[in-house]
């Protein structure tokens, strides 16, 4: 990820509530059959054998190149990748991070259909690209054009890609100025949310500050570039939205200092530009247990959430200075963390992806756990599940082993409800060698394998395929921004680096998802 230096540092108006440490709730609801660590802590230490079958090398449809291991009977094609011509002739960006499908097909479902591009489906993906300071990418909404610091500038955003028909037609910037545009999430009225992850009190030359949520449109055109200060200035990791009540749920990925957020909006009619309208932001608090600390958690796990009001949600980092347990005194908080904190809310290891599917939200903590040292918000990462209706959170999936889960970061879920996550750990080694993964979970929250990385490039491979992508291994680099077509019958998802999207279909019937 990358970050820049913060060049100021706020204090935190008021004074600080006294820190009480929460007990974690009783263990509740186990599967029979889950594994149990030394400790006594449930967690998953091995997948179980996939539905779809064992993995093996498949050539991509688009260069004939090996790029994933697949089940029998699956396949996929390339697109998008990071120096392709987009439909200005400029190169596409790199760091390909959180995307969404913003819908749309012949039979009227979603909220923007494709003109005049002839018959069947026709998709519109939004992608992030997680670039710090560097090239700006030129698009429609611009937000900061100003020097950073040394002649830098911000080189993060969107591009806009078009599928018709099964096959990748042309691809446009959407949004530029921003930075390190990790994930994101897509809004019921058919747009993309882009979340800076970035934490810093840094101003450009232009007066822009960062660390914020942009609406991107499906049509680049009407993309603005402004910024939601409303939903907070912190290291945003990704966003979903309750569709029955117009609530936004936000994501933090700040290690051991991670909030959970959700926005109550002014204006919740729900149409591009309404969240600009203002509203509350607020941050969870496991009833009864102020300060609960969640870095840690255990299979069947069950809090109790309730809201505290965030007086300034666009409050700059200020100095931990001690008062929040394994964060070094020197280390900051973001500015809406530090006041949840002092009203006593919950922390979590680090906030990665979340999604809403059926009255649910999925969320990933992508660190939940301990390292060899007994380090907190330092292992192999779980999945929450919280009702929004309730407002009942669980811990459906816990890995204690990096062969059940490397830390997985971005989620989504079909429309048949199965869940898939993206590995960010690494090399991930297991039976069919080195690479990251695409872990899939049974609705018990059982994990197993759907896929791995298999790129590794030479410069003749690359020349044949006709990209400009560098050579090199690329097995160990994260998948992320999966998304389902409104079918469930094409999986996208993205390889961060060397920058690649990627449309997986196959027989998902004979699995969960």
């Amino acid at each position: 990820m990358d970050t820049l230096d913060l060049s100021r540092r706020q204090v935190l108006k008021g004074s600080a509530a006294a820190v009480a440490i929460g007990t974690i709730g009783s263990l509740t609801g186990l599967h029979a059959n889950q594994a149990r660590a030394a400790t006594g802590d449930a967690s998953r230490l091995a997948p179980i054998p996939s539905p779809y079958g064992p993995l093996s090398p498949v050539a991509d449809r688009t260069t004939g190149l090996p790029l994933l291991q697949l089940p029998p009977g699956f396949s996929y094609q390339s697109f998008g990748w990071t120096g392709d011509a987009m439909a200005d002739g400029r190169p596409c960006p790199g760091r390909h991070d959180g995307m969404a499908v913003m819908g749309n097909t012949t039979r009227g479902r979603a909220p923007f259909v494709l003109q005049g591009r002839g018959r069947g489906a026709e998709l519109v993906l939004i992608r992030n690209h997680e670039v710090g300071a560097g090239t700006p990418i030129q698009a429609p909404g611009m937000y900061d054009t100003g020097d950073l610091g040394g002649g830098r500038l911000a080189g993060g955003g969107t591009t806009t890609l078009y599928w018709r028909d099964g096959e990748f037609r042309a691809m446009e910037a959407s949004l530029g100025g921003t930075l390190v545009n990790c994930a994101g999430g897509l809004t019921p009225w058919g747009t993309w949310l882009t979340c800076e992850e970035i934490k810093t009190d840094l101003v450009s030359s232009t007066g822009r500050k960062h660390g914020y949520v942009f609406e991107v449109h499906p049509d680049a055109e009407r993309t603005t570039g402004r910024p939601l200060v409303a939903l907070g200035r912190f290291s945003h990791e990704a966003v979903a939205i309750d569709p029955h009540t117009g609530v936004v749920y936000l994501t933090e990925d700040d290690r051991n200092k991670s909030g959970l957020y959700r926005f109550i909006p002014n204006d919740r009619v729900g149409r591009p530009g309404s969240l600009e309208n203002g509203g509350r932001l607020q941050a969870a608090r496991v009833r009864g247990r102020p300060n609960a600390d969640l870095t840690v958690a255990t299979i069947g796990m069950e809090v109790a959430l309730e809201w505290v009001d965030i007086a300034d949600p666009d409050l700059g980092p200020i100095p931990s200075g001690g008062a929040v347990p394994d964060v070094s005194p020197t280390d900051t908080l973001s500015g809406p963390f530090a006041q949840a904190w002092a009203d006593g809310a919950l922390r979590m290891a680090r906030g990665e992806g979340i999604w809403y599917s059926n009255g649910k939200m999925f969320i990933v903590d992508t660190a939940t756990g301990v390292d060899a040292t007994g380090r907190k918000g330092r292992g192999n990462g779980a999945v929450w599940v919280l009702d929004v209706r309730t407002q009942r959170m669980h811990a459906l999936f816990v890995s204690g082993n990096q062969l059940a889960a490397h830390n997985p970061d971005n989620v989504t879920v079909s429309p048949r409800g199965g869940v898939v996550l993206c590995e960010d750990g690494g090399e991930s080694p297991d039976q069919y060698g080195p690479g990251s993964r695409l872990i899939g979970l049974t609705r018990s929250g059982e994990s197993f394998w759907l896929a791995k990385n298999n790129i590794a490039l030479t410069n003749t491979e690359i020349a044949r395929a006709g990209k400009t992508v560098a050579e090199g291994d690329y097995r160990s680099n994260e998948f992320c921004g999966a998304c389902w077509d409104p079918f469930g019958r094409t999986l996208f998802v993205n390889v961060q680096t060397p920058g690649v999207t990627l449309a997986i279909t196959g027989p998902w019937l004979h699995g969960p998802l």
